[in-house]
């Protein structure tokens, strides 16, 4: 008998849809093996699929897949997901653990549909210009610092949204992903997501990346609650805080799609 598995697409840091960064969330009853979620994540072809499982004992888990591999992290997906407990899996819920490789990550519901995440910090350290990064990205940055991914940081807005990066080049590079950023002019500050070598050219809205954005961001602009604007052909809209050890992001969310995989 064909396996059937309940499927959701979600359009998340956004409240239409055809906003936002759309991430599949795939409901589990017990784990399917690695090379058959990587499966499923390569058919969905969306930058991250979230796999969640309730477990009686450690309580929601979560798993996130590139169409490439298997990461240690994700926002937007983070976000879709407990999108769907609170509104198909667990209605009435207004609080939502995750348990995951980056640890326990909370969700809760806030005022106005909108849902914070509570994500680890990240502080970017200042690194050296890598090689190959300025042919690469077309455009050289003020400065670059390095986290899980390698900020480069721009003097304008204009600079980042001009951007349009040799891909294979960036590949080619030894990093997870590639964040331009500047001070933004109707946020405080913008960015773009690169990351080529796991199978994501340009993701829409990063919510991971916000973990190395905020701290830095909050260090130079000398405050702690941030608005940021990806601004990626889609465009999100991401209300932030620097905790410390912890980032607060906040978003909204919108069903797209909703049905099975057949297995």
């Amino acid at each position: 008998m064909p396996t059937r598995l309940r499927l959701y697409q979600v359009d998340a840091f956004s409240s239409q849809v055809f906003g936002g960064n759309p991430a599949a969330v795939c409901p589990l009853d017990a784990w399917l093996p690695d090379e058959v979620l990587q499966a499923i994540a390569a058919e969905n072809n969306l930058s991250e699929t979230a796999f969640v499982l309730r477990d009686e004992v450690r309580g929601w888990q979560i798993r996130w897949f590139t169409p490439a591999q298997e990461v240690d992290l994700c926002g937007h997906a983070t976000l879709a997901a407990a999108y769907i407990l609170f509104t198909r899996l667990a209605p009435g819920l207004e609080r939502a653990q995750f348990n995951s490789r980056s640890g326990p990550l909370v969700v809760t519901q806030q005022e106005g549909e909108w849902m914070e995440m509570d994500f680890p910090s990240r502080p970017p350290e200042p690194c050296a210009m890598p090689e190959g990064l300025v042919e690469a990205l077309g455009a050289e940055p003020r400065e670059t610092l390095l986290s899980r991914d390698l900020l480069a940081v721009f003097d304008t807005e204009d600079e980042v949204r001009a951007l349009a990066p040799d891909m294979a080049k960036l590949a080619q590079l030894e990093y997870f992903a590639v964040t331009a950023t500047a001070r933004g002019s109707e946020a405080d500050f913008v960015s773009r997501f690169f990351a080529p070598r796991v199978g994501v050219p340009e993701d829409p809205v990063t919510g991971s990346a916000h973990c190395t954005l905020v701290p830095y961001w909050a260090r130079k602009l000398g405050k702690r609650q941030l608005l940021a604007h990806q601004i990626s052909h889609r465009g999100g809209v991401l209300q932030c805080e620097d905790r410390g050890e912890r980032v607060g992001i906040s978003g909204q969310a919108v069903l797209y799609l909703e049905g099975h995989i057949t297995l």
